[in-house]
C-alpha cells in the first residue's frame, strides 16, 4: 500500500511534523516461532528504510486530527535510523479506503502479537510444570542459591547462633 510517513520532531523550537518519505508500507511477518510482525516501509527512489519496528499490542493506532486517511501511533523502538528511537508516527494515504485496510491489518498484527505472547506464556509455564514433576518423581529438591553457594565454597551459611 502506498502511502506518505511522518515522524514527530519535538527537539525544534516549533514542533512539527516531518516527512519522513513516500513508498509502499508492508507487514512482515517473521517466520520464526513467535511469529512477530514488523511493520516497514522503503522510500520510493532511495529504497531507504523510514519505518522499521515491531507491531506490539500496546500500540494505540489513533485517527489523525481533521482526516479521514490518516493514523497517528507511538513506536517505543523504529530501527529506521539504525539505533532504536522512540518516534511518534503518522501515516496518510490516497483515499479512506486504504487507511481503513491499513488499519484493519495494524490491528490483526496486533491480536498476532497478543496471542504469540499469551503462546510464548503458555508453553513457558508447561515447561516449568514438566520440570517441577521431574524433579518430584525423582525426589529430589532443587537447592536454594545459598546452598549452591555452600557446595561450592565448601562453608555453610547458617542462620542459627553458632554456639559458644
Amino acid at each position: 500500500m502506498r502511502a506518505k510517513l511522518f515522524r514527530f520532531d519535538c527537539s525544534s523550537q516549533s514542533p512539527e511534523w516531518k516527512e519522513r518519505g513516500v513508498g509502499d508500507v508492508k507487514f512482515m511477518e517473521h517466520k520464526s516461532k513467535d511469529r512477530s510482525v514488523r511493520l516497514v516501509m522503503r522510500r520510493d527512489k532511495t529504497h531507504k528504510i523510514c519505518a522499521n519496528h515491531f507491531i506490539t499490542p500496546d500500540m494505540k493506532l489513533t485517527p489523525s486530527s481533521g482526516s479521514d486517511r490518516a493514523w497517528v501511533w507511538t513506536v517505543q523502538a523504529d530501527f529506521a535510523d539504525e539505533e532504536a528511537k522512540v518516534e511518534q508516527l503518522a501515516i496518510r494515504f490516497k483515499n479512506r479506503e486504504n487507511a481503513l485496510q491499513f488499519k484493519e491489518q495494524f490491528e490483526r498484527c496486533q491480536e498476532r502479537a497478543v496471542n504469540s505472547e499469551t503462546d510464548d506464556l503458555t508453553s513457558d509455564l508447561k515447561t516449568l510444570n514438566l520440570e517441577e514433576e521431574e524433579e518430584e518423581e525423582k525426589g529430589e529438591e532443587t537447592p536454594t542459591p545459598a546452598q549452591t553457594e555452600e557446595e561450592k565454597t565448601g562453608t555453610t551459611t547458617s542462620e542459627d547462633p553458632v554456639p559458644q
